[in-house]
């Protein structure tokens, strides 16, 4: 993989943007690599990521930051650019279920993450000997009824102490606080086990189940405050019938869980998201 930077730019929408951008980078010996760009008609708002070649920069990444901001300032641009040879810094938070934490830190092993498991943080000891195993620090940190705020405090100050940049519910299977929402807003994602908005909260394959739906799904949305409302990522889905238990819409949905997180993921390791509002752009490349 070609070492790039990304510049990523939302807002308001107007005529020049892109070619005032694509000159200054021209201007700095950019080569851009990949160009991706939306206009949300409706609101008048604009989208952009670029790929730019680090090595093609006459001046270095420093001197092309500080050249930008006029431009930024011109358009009214919120803006950032980051390095791909500085990957992301992930805190998997898990339970007991296995199977979207399992097949993440496979990914990790196999260096088909662009990030970097710094840590797993769980409520039950269950998954330790697995996490061990990829010799990345497993912390046990219960959520009890009578003692929530404690557990979650010392969960947010192990994401601070690892410097973590983002923080993945692995069918974590607690509600974090509104608090550490605000916190980490944009920057904590979960894997919902329903094809939102549809069966939202707890037992969502009894739901389906109940109303013989034919396709069930997953979600990958980014947490707030709001129960599984979040700005969505991915989603994805696989049919079922009549002759299927709940059981069986289980084992079918674990599937379908696993690979529409680690696509969510991905593309926001690779700065492929952008949220506004309650939406998202996904420059999915």
């Amino acid at each position: 993989m070609s070492h790039v930077y990304r510049l990523v730019i939302s807002c308001p929408d107007q005529v020049g943007i892109v070619a005032k951008v694509a000159q200054f980078i021209a201007d700095q010996g950019g080569s851009i690599v990949e160009a991706n760009h939306h206009t949300d008609s409706v609101n008048g708002w604009f989208f952009m990521r670029h790929e730019i070649l680090a090595s093609s920069l006459q001046q270095g990444i420093d001197a092309f930051e500080e050249g930008f901001k006029a431009i930024a300032d011109l358009f009214d641009m919120m803006w950032y650019i980051s390095d791909s040879e500085k990957p992301k810094k992930i805190a998997l938070f898990a339970s007991k279920e296995s199977h979207c934490l399992a097949d993440l830190l496979y990914r990790w092993h196999e260096k088909d993450l662009p990030g970097e498991i710094v840590c797993v943080i769980a409520n039950h000891e269950d998954l330790r000997s697995m996490v061990d195993w990829y010799t990345i620090p497993f912390h046990y940190v219960p959520v009890l009824p009578d003692s929530k705020p404690q557990a979650f405090a010392e969960a947010e100050a192990l994401v601070e102490r690892y410097q973590a940049d983002v923080i993945v519910l692995a069918r974590y299977m607690q509600i974090l606080p509104p608090k550490m929402c605000d916190d980490y807003a944009g920057q904590v994602i979960n894997i919902h086990h329903s094809f939102l908005p549809s069966f939202v909260g707890a037992r969502p394959y009894h739901q389906a189940a109940e109303r013989g739906v034919k396709l069930i799904g997953a979600t990958c949305h980014y947490v707030t405050e709001a129960l599984d409302a979040g700005p969505i990522i991915e989603q994805d889905v696989i049919r079922v019938g009549h002759a299927q238990t709940i059981d069986d819409m289980r084992r079918l949905g674990r599937d379908v869980e696993k690979t529409v997180l680690a696509r969510g993921l991905r593309f926001h390791l690779e700065d492929r998201v952008l949220i506004h509002g309650n939406k998202t752009v996904v420059f999915d490349g």
